[in-house]
């Protein structure tokens, strides 16, 4: 089975425990948010695991502020 590449809004885990959300993809490379961090880009998007999906946040009203 083929791991899903995030998309923009999706909740993501980038290291075991630590979750952010997809808030951009420039030329392929995702770029992440923590709260109260700035943007990065992720150097391995295959390495981030899907949390739940943008949908899933939304159905929940978790705007990730």
């Amino acid at each position: 089975m083929t791991q899903k590449l995030p998309q923009v809004g999706d909740e993501v885990e980038y290291a075991p425990g630590r979750l952010a959300v997809v808030t951009d993809i420039r030329k392929g490379v995702p770029y992440l948010r923590r709260w109260g961090i700035r943007e990065w880009p992720v150097q391995d998007p295959a390495a981030l695991t899907v949390k739940r999906t943008r949908a899933e946040r939304i159905a929940v009203d978790d705007d990730f502020r």
